[in-house]
């Protein structure tokens, strides 16, 4: 199957995100895409050439989840957020999820903010372990590092610098505000129900 770059254009006029940083965002987006592509439709042919154990397989291999999740965490970024946010919920159960695990709204903003203005690059992800049903803010520090095995992500926030500096320069802090203003608190809910 060859994926196909989504359309996130309905969120050019977000404020806090200029038009020129967004749609820089989308082609870089897509190019995660072209890149995951390019490198399964590789590896398939490859595996049907008996290519499998050389130095090339393996390191394309190594490849994979990288490509693979920068097409898919923007996704998810893109699709969590819209021009006019939606307001936290403060009743359902992810609600009752966050109150439970943080105490309040404002604790679990303030660790999700506080990770994400922590120096470096990466995602911090709101996930959901449905086994122990817990809710965990997590740093991930590369595409294909860092993600807590059989969680779902809820919330997702791209920190990598392209993300935010050609609107906020070094506050990534600023950027944060922003982005939370955009949050569709519909869409991450409706993850944590599915």
């Amino acid at each position: 199957m060859i994926y196909t770059p989504k359309k996130f254009d309905n969120l050019i006029g977000t404020p806090g995100f200029s038009e020129t940083i967004l749609k820089n965002h989308f082609t870089l987006y897509e190019g995660y895409v072209t890149n995951f592509n390019k490198l399964d439709q590789t590896l398939m042919a490859m595996e049907k050439e008996g290519k499998f154990g050389t130095p090339e397989f393996n390191e394309l291999n190594r490849r994979f989840g990288w490509e693979f999740n920068g097409m898919r965490l923007h996704e998810l970024y893109f699709e969590n957020m819209a021009k006019k946010s939606s307001n936290f919920p403060n009743e359902g159960q992810l609600a009752d999820r966050i109150l439970s695990e943080w105490g309040s709204h404002d604790l679990f903003r303030k660790d999700f903010t506080a990770m994400g203005a922590m120096r470096g690059i990466g995602w911090v992800i709101l996930y959901h372990d449905p086994v122990a049903n817990r809710l965990f803010n997590v740093w991930v520090n590369e595409h294909d590092m860092g993600h807590l095995a059989g969680c779902k992500p809820l919330l997702v926030l791209d920190v990598f610098e392209h993300a935010y500096t050609l609107d906020y320069g070094l506050k990534k802090t600023d950027y944060i505000e922003a982005f939370f203003k955009a949050i569709d608190w519909n869409t991450v809910a409706g993850r944590f129900t599915k």
